[in-house]
């Protein structure tokens, strides 16, 4: 899509996706002087900025030390032998 689409669908204004291709901050594809974007990189590129939830991140943690503690115990009962 052209960027007057783009922006549209990022719901910015056209100078901020032009600023935003300049700092290469959006996925862009350049045909000569044009730029085009495809959907599915621009929905892509708009979820990898979302937040995760507070419950998110604590089952994160809770995954992360349930790991560390297998190899926990894992190291101590080779260091055992």
């Amino acid at each position: 899509m052209p960027i007057t689409q783009a922006a549209a669908f990022l719901d910015l204004a056209v100078p901020t996706v032009y600023s935003k291709v300049c700092r290469k901050e959006i996925p862009v594809n350049k045909r000569g002087k044009r730029l085009y974007f495809y959907r599915s990189e621009l929905t892509e590129w708009v979820k990898s900025g979302r937040k995760k939830t507070v419950e998110e991140i604590r089952e994160e943690a809770v995954q992360h030390l349930a790991i560390s503690n297998k190899k926990l115990e894992h190291f101590k009962a080779d260091g055992a032998h």
